[in-house]
């Protein structure tokens, strides 16, 4: 039976799982409002922080095509309304981000854009734990530079 098999390396992870269709986090985190403000607090950061000044000049000047992608993924990647596959077609995260080299200290400045933009905008600890978790793991599965892309992940 090949029902069992892995998932394709080539989809990243999600908060969202198979075995729960009515994903919980877009209801909890406030919905699209709540991933707008998160979405315009990552941006401001990510213009701001010094560490992240590599991965702003990855943007384009004008954010705004940017953010209305990056808010229409995170709104499915919650668990709300399919409108980024509808318009894009499935997230290819990975080969979407080949032009861009990407290593630990990309994934690392962008996580703290979004540390700092969950901080400012979830109040619900536990749930900001879990989006900072999901976030990670998907930062790390888009990295593109030459190293062991699991050399922490001994599970």
């Amino acid at each position: 039976m090949d029902t069992l098999r892995p998932a394709a390396k080539s989809v990243a992870p999600s908060v969202a799982s198979a075995a729960a269709p009515l994903n919980p986090h877009f209801e909890r985190i406030g919905g699209e409002d709540a991933i707008a403000r998160l979405v315009e607090r990552f941006h401001h950061h990510m213009s701001t922080l010094p560490q992240a000044a590599g991965i702003r000049a990855m943007h384009p000047a004008d954010l705004g095509p940017v953010k209305r992608v990056l808010i229409n993924y995170l709104v499915e990647w919650t668990g709300g309304p399919q409108r980024y596959s509808a318009e894009r077609g499935h997230p290819r995260l990975r080969k979407k981000h080949l032009a861009f080299p990407i290593g630990p200290a990309e994934r690392d400045a962008w996580m703290d854009c979004m540390r700092t933009a969950l901080q400012e905008t979830v109040t619900d600890a536990a749930l900001r734990q879990q989006l900072e978790q999901a976030f990670f793991k998907t930062a790390d599965f888009i990295r593109n530079d030459q190293g062991n892309h699991h050399e922490h992940h001994h599970s």
